[in-house]
């Protein structure tokens, strides 16, 4: 008998399934509550989470809360400094949270390969986080190291906009080679070569997506890097999803003025100047008895401020929106997008970036397997202003206008002209005079240079934890790295600056750079009376990078050339084309062992590369260190106030082959072709030529050792740490003189010698109060570094040395040098004499040698660049809603060449009138020096070196933070905060030129860097 499936009583059973399941949901209620402290005190912005959901809500200013769930149902409440507690839901809870005194011991550093607790590191590592309530005005990420950690110092390139900067980890460790630390982003490590239009690889990465910095500093955290970590590391982790649909926006908007000029003389103290050299005589006569203009004849009827001219107020905004969250319980993701538009403050300088990052964070078998997805992508387009108007501005005739009527071949600007007669003159050549001042107006106004580029990171992380061996893990990250840029100059034919009819032309770049790492890991805790823990692990590392460049530069003749044939046509050139590339492998272990539940700690590391830059390809990098946590020891457990005391000790080794090019250890040939070549001998003019090379280039190796001690007092309210480090670094990679014959150039890339860095640094951080509605926090932080030269190849001539340090003061050359026994860079300079006053003599020096003759062998060498003590302290005081934040940073005994002062210090006649044709201003400081002097003496000698020591407040802002704005129903509505800052408040200094914080040493054309009013916005939904 057929049988009948009956298919009403499962529809019917359907139904009331549904039904059940929706009278269960309305039976959730409004579950209320607060959360305190064990004081008593609410703790505001608590996470409220429902457990096995994505949904929660946070505490209000009160620290009460409110939730849809159902009674009973499992809560996880959470906040930053203390334990997490799950509990039951029932309306008019109240949940006392209690402080984690080991949340920061527990906390997670990134070191390379791999993270570990901070309280079980060995080497010298700061991990730092975002100070989102008082950063001051940051584009890129290198501004918000500056004045942070100790042993970095980060240096602007003054406030050109969307800048980068120099960035040194105790000191640099190279002459001539790189001295950036190396850069590693989402795991993936950048390289040091920028494109046009971004210079600096941290531009990729928006400042609101980043994570964390974590900077290795010691061999023991960098010699996994091997070949790339002489100059420590930076690792910056990008942000990720997390549980919860959240959507945040930032944004703000800034004003910028330039906050100083250089003091020169205004347009009526250069006539009365120029009234006392001269005279007032409108004519004079030649030998011939010809009538010739004077000086005061050339002296214009305006009044103009040239400084005033070129710079502008400033106006700038930023954005970015993040959306983050959880799709179906296992893939978090993140999604932001960025604009950022910093206009200069220097007339026609700009800087515009879009940014976008994307992050999928999924994991599968039961968390066994984990991938990590990254992309970041960036655009920017940057308009240049010419350094040379800085410069012009400064030394133009005030008395003079910006624009004239007669000088429309000139774009209306008044210019110097070749003959120096007036426009009516018939025989006038219409031409400049090219020694002459440039109007600064023009330099700026009719030069077009821009610059696009586009830049694309994308990364992958697979980790696997082995089923049934959850010790074993195994870790693949690969990226790469794509960016372009291109950079248009266009130079107006009526420019002074312009070669025949305009100068055009492009250069573009290109590089691509791949990665490819894979570790193995193999971790095991002990359960025996020792309690050890010991971890392994190997690996290996293969990146290629390839980059190239293009450019091609071109102009027209002038209409009056005297072959009409080609008036007006396109002058001859030659394109350029330049491709490069190297590779590095590497194999790379690190064995870790814990004993006594990590109260001892030993940790070993070895990296083997093998870089194509080198004709002995393979170089080994090892290090070692151990760590005691004396704290843990029976004798100091009984003190009840001390709660860290740590004692880090550790040697390695790493190394340097950045910034020397690729292929240097053989000979490689150029061809030069066309009408561009150096030889046009036959056919197309093709010729082979060799490039400068030494075979037996090498590592620069540096030998480090490092003792440090991290202690903590009051549980954790007052913390620091303070190192002793030791740095030698062998075979120095710099330019070097060698024989003609054995290359077609004298100078090559060679290991030339050996310097040492040694320094002590320290970091504190205090809490100092901890009440109800108000918090202090303070950090400061202290570097001493010395360096010195120990050896050069240059035999045993004590006074053999390596010039560098150009200057335009004089006849120009170099102010600085490298030499036995004294610091990178220092200052190579005459002694000025002084007469009793205190008053420097003109012209007179020291004869140091006392052979009755002043000649270069009377040089010496005083003071450096690099400062021996920096110093940086931020604090913060926050009362309920409102917070107050300021940081300072201190330079003592840097010195800077004033090239400005200097490069204008003579005040002879035919230095203010030169050639009889043009005119120009002085310093008012040089003024008052009143120097006739011509002699090259003059302008090289130490009274140029000045201290250029500085105390610097970078920002200070004050913020108030709200929350629940427009809540409704369950939803509880913005969390966000208003504020604003002034960045780059004031500099306390001696130096007399505009800024003392020059990377360098020698102050020239520094773009100046404006003090900043900012307003920001920050929402949370």
């Amino acid at each position: 008998m057929k049988q009948v499936k009956c298919k009403i009583p499962v529809r019917i059973l359907t139904l009331l399934l549904g039904l059940f399941l929706s009278v269960s949901a309305f039976a959730q209620s409004m579950i209320t509550g607060q959360v305190k402290d064990a004081t008593g005190e609410p703790v505001i912005g608590a996470s409220v989470l429902i457990n096995g959901t994505s949904n929660g809500t946070v505490t209000d200013l009160d620290g009460n809360f409110s939730v849809n769930v159902q009674p009973g149902a499992t809560l996880t409440i959470s906040y930053i400094g203390f334990q997490k507690q799950q509990v039951a839901a029932t309306n008019g809870m109240v949940i006392t949270l209690q402080e984690d005194q080991a949340q920061q011991m527990n906390e997670v550093v990134v070191i390379g390969y791999g993270a570990v607790k901070k309280s079980d590191l060995t080497g010298s590592v700061t991990a730092l986080k975002p100070d989102g309530k008082n950063k001051g005005l940051v584009v890129n990420a290198q501004d918000m190291l500056a004045g942070k950690v100790a042993g970095v110092s980060v240096t602007s390139d003054g406030g050109t906009p969307g800048g980068g900067a120099n960035i040194r980890i105790r000191g640099g460790s190279s002459l001539n080679a790189s001295n950036n630390p190396l850069i590693v982003i989402d795991g993936v490590a950048m390289d040091q070569t920028g494109i046009k239009g971004v210079s600096n690889p941290l531009s990729l990465v928006n400042p609101q997506d980043i994570e964390s910095f974590n900077v290795l500093k010691d061999a023991s955290a960098t010699a996994i890097y091997g070949s790339r970590g002489s100059n420590g590391v930076i690792i910056i982790t990008t942000k990720k999803g997390r549980r919860g649909l959240q959507v945040s926006y930032n944004g703000s908007f800034t004003v910028s003025k330039n906050s100083k000029n250089l003091d020169v003389l205004s347009a009526d103290e250069y006539r009365s100047l120029i009234a006392n050299k001269f005279g007032t005589d409108l004519y004079t006569l030649d030998a011939n008895g010809n009538q010739v203009p004077t000086a005061y004849s050339r002296l214009g009827k305006a009044n103009t401020n040239w400084q005033n001219e070129i710079f502008r107020t400033a106006f700038s905004h930023d954005h970015n929106v993040a959306v983050s969250g959880q799709v179906a319980n296992w893939l978090p993701y993140r999604v932001s997008a960025g604009y950022t538009n910093q206009q200069g403050i220097i007339k026609t300088s700009n800087f515009e970036r879009f940014t976008g990052a994307l992050t999928l964070s999924p994991s599968f078998l039961n968390d066994h397997l984990k991938v990590t997805l990254n992309a970041k992508g960036m655009w920017t387009k940057n308009r240049y202003a010419d350094g040379e108007a800085i410069k012009a501005a400064r030394q133009f005739d005030p008395t003079q206008p910006v624009y004239a009527s007669g000088y429309d071949n000139f774009g209306g600007y008044y210019q110097w002209l070749d003959d120096g007669t007036a426009l009516n003159d018939s025989s006038w050549p219409k031409t400049y005079y090219s020694l002459a001042t440039k109007n600064p107006v023009s330099i700026l106004n009719l030069k077009n240079d821009r610059a696009i580029s586009r830049d694309f990171l994308g990364s992958a992380d697979v980790d696997y934890k082995v089923h049934g061996f959850e010790d074993l893990r195994f870790h693949v990250t690969a990226g790469v790295d794509v960016a372009k840029g291109r950079q248009v100059t266009d130079v107006d034919p009526a420019s002074p600056q312009a070669i025949y009819y305009g100068s055009y032309g492009w250069e573009s770049q290109l590089k691509r750079n791949m990665q490819l790492s894979a570790y193995a890991q193999y971790y095991h805790d002990f359960n025996d009376k020792a309690k050890n823990h010991f971890d392994i692990m190997a690996g290996y590392e293969w990146a290629h990078f390839w980059h190239n460049t293009k450019n091609a530069y071109w102009s027209y003749y002038p209409s009056t050339n005297g072959d009409a044939t080609l008036a007006g046509k396109q002058r001859n050139y030659a394109p350029y084309y330049y491709a490069t590339e190297n590779y590095l492998v590497s194999f790379f272990g690190r064995a870790n062992w814990s004993l006594m539940d990590g109260r001892y700690m030993v940790t070993a590391t070895v990296r083997n590369d093998g870089s194509s830059r080198f004709k002995e390809h393979w170089a080994t990098f090892p290090s070692f260190a151990f760590a005691w946590r004396i704290n843990e020891e029976n004798l100091f457990k009984q003190i009840d106030w001390l709660s860290d005391l740590k004692l880090r000790l550790s040697w390695g080794m790493t190394g340097q082959q950045e910034g020397i090019g690729d292929y240097n250890y053989f000979a490689i040939y150029e061809m030069n072709k066309g009408n561009e070549s150096y030889y046009p001998i036959a056919g197309d003019g093709s010729l082979a030529r060799p490039k400068a090379y030494d075979p037996n280039l090498k590592w620069e190796t540096t030998t480090s050792y490092n003792v440090g001690l991290d202690w903590g007092i009051l549980k954790q309210r007052l913390t620091g740490s303070i190192d002793w480090y030791y740095r030698k670094t062998n075979d120095l990679l710099n330019n070097a003189t060698v024989p003609a014959g054995a290359n077609f150039r004298n100078q090559v890339m060679s290991n030339i010698g050996s310097m040492y860095n040694m320094g002590v640094e320290t970091s504190l951080h205090w809490l100092a109060v901890n009440a109800k509605d108000f918090n202090w926090t303070m950090d400061y932080n202290f570097t001493y570094n010395y360096n010195k030269i120990t050896n050069l190849n240059g035999g045993s001539d004590p006074n053999y040395f390596v010039p560098t340090g150009g200057i335009s003061a004089g006849t120009g050359g170099n102010i600085q040098a490298q030499h036995v026994g004294n610091a990178v860079n220092s200052f190579h300079v005459f002694q000025q004499a002084y007469d009793k006053n205190g008053k420097p003599l003109e012209g007179v020096v020291v004869d140091r040698n006392s052979d009755g003759k002043i000649t270069d062998a009377d040089k010496y060498y005083y003071k450096a660049p690099a400062a021996p003590v920096t110093m940086g302290f931020a604090s913060r005081f926050e009362y309920r809603n409102w917070d107050l934040g300021f940081a300072l940073r201190a330079s003592l005994g840097n010195y800077v060449y004033n090239d400005a002062f200097a490069s204008t210090s003579n005040m002879s006649n035919s230095e203010i009138f030169v050639k009889s044709k043009f005119l120009v201003n002085r310093p008012t400081d040089v003024v008052a020096d009143n120097w006739l002097s011509t002699e090259t003496t003059s302008t090289q000698t130490d009274y140029w070196v000045q201290n250029a020591s500085f105390l610097k407040l970078d920002n200070v802002t004050l913020g108030y933070s709200f929350a629940n704005l427009l809540k409704q129903g369950s939803w509880n509505g913005i969390t966000g905060r208003i504020y604003g800052t002034v960045n780059n408040v004031f500099c306390l200094t001696k130096y007399k030129g505009l800024d003392p914080e020059v990377f360098n040493g020698i102050d020239n054309n520094l773009y100046p860097r404006p003090i900043s009013f900012i307003l920001g916005l920050n929402l949370n939904f």
